[in-house]
């Protein structure tokens, strides 16, 4: 791609010159170091679930391929078209998600998957850019228009989804995508009291899920206090990361992902910190900190209230996810079972991320003119 003139006209041509390629490079390396640490991570969980020792890699490395035709194909995108895509996906996905509550796979006490074609597919993942997208058109549509009841249309998107995630249960997902709409409905001029009321509302709902759900009792009640609920998976986490000292033991060297249950997943982190180091580990969170920085710094000139709108909520999911995921292997949150962008397991959120960060790269192309973002 590196040959492309200047002068080339073609869509492959005109993307190569008005993508982020840093951005879209970085990416790619978090790709990449997901693979290496899936090898490392991957082998001890599927011995404890008597599968082959790679099968789990090498499922997620046939994936890889296929996110990054994701991310450069939703890439090529014009803004009208992510937000016609985003407003499709949207409603496809909340269906999924009421077909999940219906006929949905149970893990651990939660309904959170459809089996489709032998494929293991969760619908949160994917409406979480969805929802980001589609919330920003609407409210700025409403910004252009005041007849258009743009919060209340977006409230009422939010408290469906939210809705359908609590009765999985998911609260996770749940808090991420009413963070994704708040940092929204800030950045589009919402009153500074409807945003405290709302700030409340958020409050009151995490102390109302303190004392309906269980299983979040028991998160916050072992974080808290050390003697109060299960810590094995965080003492092991914390472990790993003491074991890998400055540069790590080396890749596969680790001891702690055989006593680990979710090495690969939620806290292949902590398999990062044993196996690579804390250098290592201070990459990764420079890379992800690199992407969501130079984003937004993309959007400081932006003209246009949509692109703005849903590059912030992308951007503020990609960020958050990777901030929750990190600070539950460290201990600094409530563990919480969130995937790692592009380095845990789990194929629906690399397929998801990959769209998610797709749209991004498409919204925050250089664009001579701006109509295109309409």
């Amino acid at each position: 791609m590196s040959s492309f003139a200047r002068t080339d006209t073609s869509v492959l041509g005109r993307w190569w010159w008005t993508v982020d390629r840093w951005t879209l490079i970085a990416l790619v390396i978090l790709m990449a170091l997901g693979g290496v640490l899936m090898l490392a991570a991957s082998p001890a969980a599927a011995d404890r679930i008597g599968i082959g020792s790679f099968q789990l890699a090498q499922r997620q490395l046939a994936l890889l391929p296929f996110a990054l035709m994701i991310v450069i194909g939703a890439s090529l995108l014009s803004p009208r078209g992510v937000r016609r895509c985003a407003v499709v996906g949207l409603l496809v996905t909340t269906v999924l998600l009421v077909l999940t509550l219906l006929t949905g796979t149970e893990i651990k006490g939660a309904s959170r998957w459809l089996n489709i074609a032998g494929f293991s597919l969760q619908p949160s993942e994917f409406i979480k850019p969805f929802f980001a997208v589609s919330i920003a058109w609407i409210l700025a549509m409403a910004k252009s228009d005041p007849k258009v009841p743009g919060i209340p249309i977006a409230l009422g998107i939010w408290l469906v989804i939210v809705a359908l995630l609590l009765l999985q249960p998911d609260l996770g997902q749940s808090v991420l995508i009413t963070a994704i709409g708040g940092v929204q409905l800030f950045l589009a001029g919402l009153p500074m009291l409807w945003v405290a009321l709302l700030a409340a509302l958020g409050v009151a709902a995490l102390f109302g899920a303190y004392f309906s759900l269980p299983h979040v009792a028991a998160r916050i009640d072992g974080f808290l206090d050390p003697a109060a609920g299960d810590r094995y998976q965080i003492n092991r986490s914390m472990e790993a990361f003491m074991n890998g000292g400055f540069f790590g033991r080396g890749p596969g060297e680790g001891t702690v992902k055989a006593h680990l249950p979710d090495a690969h997943s939620d806290f292949i982190f902590a398999v990062a910190g044993e196996e690579m180091g804390l250098i290592a580990c201070l990459v990764i969170v420079s890379l992800f900190a690199f992407v969501v920085l130079r984003g937004f710094t993309h959007l400081l000139g932006e003209s246009s209230l949509f692109v703005m709108l849903a590059s912030s909520g992308l951007l503020a999911q990609f960020g958050l996810q990777a901030l929750i995921n990190m600070g539950s292997a460290l201990h600094l949150i409530p563990t919480k079972g969130m995937t790692l962008p592009f380095i845990s397991y789990g194929g629906s959120s690399l397929l998801a991320l990959a769209m998610g960060m797709g749209m991004v790269l498409a919204l925050t192309r250089r664009r001579v003119s701006m109509g295109e973002a309409i």
